[in-house]
């Protein structure tokens, strides 16, 4: 991963001359707005406060080999990629950075660390691949004098696969692709595929409740987790590797969602399925949000759902096809054709399906006829192609954006059918006046990409010029701003991106009083000095955030 950005340097892509002047004239972009990052040497570090004796013992627990100080080290554990984790990176801010980054490679190690950890009062950030958009991996110390980041890449192992009970144990820092390669061999896949999954790791999606583009069909991760194991400072937290159990509330779902603040997930195991023999997707029109989220309530509740199901508004679809725009013969042709179906204005959707040729063709025939009832109108594979083709390319068009001096930040939420829309235009609404009153008005965005049969999520994204002297006030008073119109709205404050420490505030009115105070008693006995990811999940007592983003 770039230390300043997403990726690595060879995926990287830019906005086309038309695309970047459809963003200029959107946004009211000036001339030369917008800067490089900073240059590595020029990156501004806190000096490191661990002293040698825990140092010693750090070294002890996983080979001198495996603790490092150095700067690259500490700049690329220092944050997570969200946009103000982005901002400050590129400008040289890395006060956020850990003291030491531990690589540990065993379960035995892990608790190795947490036992120094918790000797010497040093906070413990687990760190998969580092791609957390809510503040998630950045090395807050809370109380502790000094913060070690605790990178799991080391232990990326495939522990066991279940060909029979279709389940394949794992460690937690096998990356994606690696997992995806690993599985194909035995002819499975796991099928979770969120836009994070060429960098990010099995324990981190377990860790953060991820869900995967193909969701609707395949399942979140939280649905795929038969069972885990939690090193924590007090001991090893690991639950049965059965397919149900009526043993008392479930101590899985103590674990999955963590977030690192009780403990590190050291191996799960996750539910499979066979390889995939066909993969079929293709695109659709509505003539409105409405008309779209409708016709997917339908077929969700039908149980004639794709495995991939996304559905964007109309400022979404008019934006995409302005930036993707290149003024081509088909592209000119299917405009004429959208207009002489009255969809010239509408939304766009996908669906997806993968399994054996019987099965796609079955469910195709039936999703598509209730699609077509509710008003849609079949646009063919090629624009659903196009999609899947660049399904993870997003973050790197987010780094070529920030460097031409626009905001662009994400956000998701959830909410039941019925109320979908008022959450929708709420959040909307709000967005767009937020930052508008900053005098930088926004293009606010937003799909639907994740069904369940009472509800559905929203993801929005939104795109402004950047307060130039106040950018992270910028993003915190939008941010602000949302999170109290989703909560107000009947919305969940993340529905897939976790807590870390960005929604953090929004817990208490998310799971009320003695939901917190239940989450901190079970941290202090599983975590009782608090070195556990400190200022995570958890609200922290106001003293613990003074100075803190």
């Amino acid at each position: 991963m770039r230390w300043w950005g997403w990726g690595e340097d060879s995926g990287a892509i830019q906005l086309g001359d038309g695309a970047a002047a459809v963003l200029h004239a959107e946004l009211g972009l000036g001339e030369g707005a917008g800067a490089p990052p900073i240059s590595l040497e020029d990156v501004r570090l806190p000096e490191r406060a661990l002293d040698e004796g825990a140092r010693r013992a750090l070294a002890q627990a996983v080979g001198e080999d495996h603790v490092h100080a150095d700067r690259l080290s500490r700049i690329t554990h220092a944050a997570g990629r969200s946009y103000p984790d982005l901002l400050r990176l590129r400008a040289g801010d890395a006060s956020h950075a850990p003291d030491a980054v531990v690589h540990a490679g065993s379960e035995s190690e892990v608790a190795a660390v947490l036992a120094a950890c918790s000797r010497a009062g040093v906070a413990v950030i687990p760190f998969g691949g580092g791609t957390s958009v809510v503040g998630g991996v950045e090395a807050r110390r809370g109380s502790h004098g000094a913060a070690i980041s605790l990178d799991l890449t080391r232990m990326d192992g495939v522990l066991d696969v279940d060909q029979v009970s279709l389940t394949a144990a794992l460690e937690p820092g096998i990356l994606g692709p690696e997992l995806e390669r690993r599985l194909a061999a035995a002819g499975l896949t796991l099928g979770h595929f969120p836009q994070s999954f060429e960098f990010s790791t099995v324990g981190g999606w377990v860790a953060t409740r991820s869900a995967g583009q193909a969701s609707t069909g395949y399942g979140r991760i939280d649905d795929l987790v038969e069972s885990v194991s939690c090193t924590t400072p007090t001991g090893i937290l690991r639950t049965r590797d059965v397919p149900a159990t009526a043993a008392g509330p479930s101590l899985r779902e103590l674990v999955v969602g963590s977030e690192g603040a009780l403990g590190v997930i050291t191996a799960a195991t996750l539910r499979v399925r066979p390889l995939p023999e066909v993969r079929h997707y293709e695109a659709w029109s509505f003539s409105s949000f409405e008309e779209g989220a409708e016709a997917y309530r339908v077929m969700e509740q039908a149980g004639a759902s794709p495995d991939v199901a996304r559905l964007s508004d109309e400022e979404e679809t008019r934006l995409s096809k302005a930036l993707a725009y290149s003024g081509s013969a088909a592209e000119r042709l299917g405009e004429s054709y959208l207009r002489i179906r009255g969809q010239r204005d509408g939304c766009l959707a996908f669906t997806g399906y993968e399994g054996t040729p019987d099965d796609v063709a079955r469910r195709r025939k039936r999703a598509a006829g209730l699609l077509r009832a509710s008003g849609a109108v079949s646009l063919g594979q090629w624009p659903a192609r196009s999609w899947l083709k660049g399904r993870f390319s997003a973050p790197y068009l987010r780094d070529d954006m920030l460097g031409r001096g626009a905001m662009i930040e994400t956000l998701e939420t959830a909410s039941t059918w019925s109320n979908l829309h008022v959450l929708y235009r709420a959040v909307k609404k709000t967005l767009t006046s937020a930052l508008a009153s900053r005098g930088t008005p926004p293009r606010v965005m937003c799909h639907v990409s994740h069904l369940y049969r009472s509800g559905a999520s929203l993801y929005f994204t939104f795109l402004a010029r950047q307060e130039a002297g106040a950018e992270l006030d910028q993003w915190r008073a939008a941010k602000r701003a949302a999170g109290d119109a989703i909560l107000a709205n009947g919305g969940t404050i993340t529905h897939h991106h976790a807590v870390g420490a960005d929604h953090a505030p929004w817990m208490t009115h998310e799971v009320g009083e003695l939901g917190i105070e239940v989450l901190r008693a079970a941290k202090e006995r599983l975590d009782p000095k608090g070195i556990m990811n400190p200022g995570k999940l958890i609200p922290e007592p106001p003293q613990l955030e003074a100075g803190q983003h």
